[in-house]
């Protein structure tokens, strides 16, 4: 089955054709303006010939959605509905879900969510200690995301090292401008850090983590608007509101380098709250077998990597420095010897993506 993969990033397009396994094309505009704008389709498809199916990536599937599913009218208004849950993203999936159908009106299209993956997460991860009548009535739970990336990179890093990814457990960390982490074992989602919004979790370019909710409120009482409040987690917190730089990992380095004091304290916060996130999802599998490094910061800073393997050889991490200066991707970085493997895998949320349709459709 050949299958279009659709990834509707922030402000990007990224497109993939996939004969089964095998990658056919893939292009990415890095400023695609929307869904009124059909040429990058258009121009791949020209040059690949005619798709079986299309797949999209969307990040949030709600309490619903917890599968692919096939793409409707009914079920692009319901994805709607949740786009002030992700609004980075949401909007921008459904854009390519509507340019696709004006252009492939005969093809049929799969959704399918990043949340899917943590369907398996136990109630006590993802139940909030809220008050139930407000988690009843308003569907509060934590969904988590990247659940695509998560589930390719569990599943190849049990290829990698040889073994059943039901015998392994596995943090997962998807380490990008949007970074979280994931606890598998028995290859389910049992804990991860994102939660009912991509905001909690792990510092990230532009969004702050968890962050105590009480001084969010204390923000709304002393001046800022609501607007001002979302505006600000969502765009200028992170390693860019700490740092005063773009928030993308390469430039914050390059500014500590430069003997930045801000920039060195955005990197700091970074791995701190990593080390412990990290931590926490290795208890909750009740140790750790293999730790998978994926994402952009995941696959190209071997800085980060030795930094915080360094503070995790309390779990048993050892990184080969050579390997890890080194490393391409899809790769074991571990010092021989070391109790837990260490493993720099490619993001590839199209094989994922694929995958999905081909199990739905088939």
């Amino acid at each position: 089955m050949r299958v279009l993969v659709v990834n509707a990033g922030s402000s990007s397009l990224k497109l993939s054709v996939l004969d089964d396994d095998e990658l056919v094309a893939s292009t990415l505009t890095e400023r695609w303006s929307g869904e009124d704008d059909a040429g990058p389709l258009q121009q791949l498809l020209d040059s690949t010939g005619p798709v079986d199916a299309v797949g999209h990536r969307v990040v949030h599937g709600g309490p619903r959605h917890l599968a692919a599913a096939r793409v409707d009218d009914g079920l692009l208004a319901e994805l709607a509905e949740l786009t002030d849950l992700a609004p980075l993203h949401q909007a921008r999936a459904l854009g390519g879900l509507r340019a696709t159908a004006r252009l492939l009106l005969s093809v049929p299209a799969v959704a399918c969510f990043d949340t899917s993956f943590h369907r398996t997460l136990p109630p006590a991860a993802r139940t909030y200690a809220l008050p139930a009548r407000w988690n009843a009535r308003w569907g509060l739970q934590r969904f988590g995301f990247h659940g695509l990336s998560h589930a390719h990179a569990a599943r190849r890093a049990a290829e990698l090292v040889g073994r059943s990814l039901a015998d392994l457990r596995v943090v997962t960390c998807h380490l990008g401008a949007g970074a979280s982490l994931c606890a598998v074992r028995d290859g389910r989602s049992v804990d991860t850090t994102m939660g009912f919004t991509p905001l909690a979790g792990l510092v990230m370019q532009t969004r702050p983590g968890d962050v105590d909710p009480g001084l969010l409120l204390w923000l709304l009482d002393h001046g800022l608007s609501t607007g001002e409040l979302t505006d600000g987690l969502v765009h200028r917190s992170g390693l860019a509101g700490l740092s005063g730089t773009s928030g993308d990992l390469r430039d914050v380095l390059a500014a500590r380098e430069d003997g930045d004091a801000a920039a060195g304290l955005a990197y700091d916060v970074l791995v701190h709250h990593l080390t412990g996130q990290v931590a926490a999802m290795a208890a909750a599998c009740g140790g750790l077998d293999v730790l998978v490094l994926t994402g952009g910061m995941g696959e190209h800073a071997p800085v980060l990597r030795a930094d915080l393997a360094g503070r995790l050889a309390f779990l048993g991490c050892r990184l080969d420095g050579a390997a890890n200066d080194g490393a391409a991707c899809d790769r074991d970085i571990s010092a021989a010897g070391a109790a837990v493997r260490t493993l720099v895998v490619t993001a590839r949320e199209d094989l994922e993506v694929a995958r999905e349709v081909r199990q739905l459709l088939d």
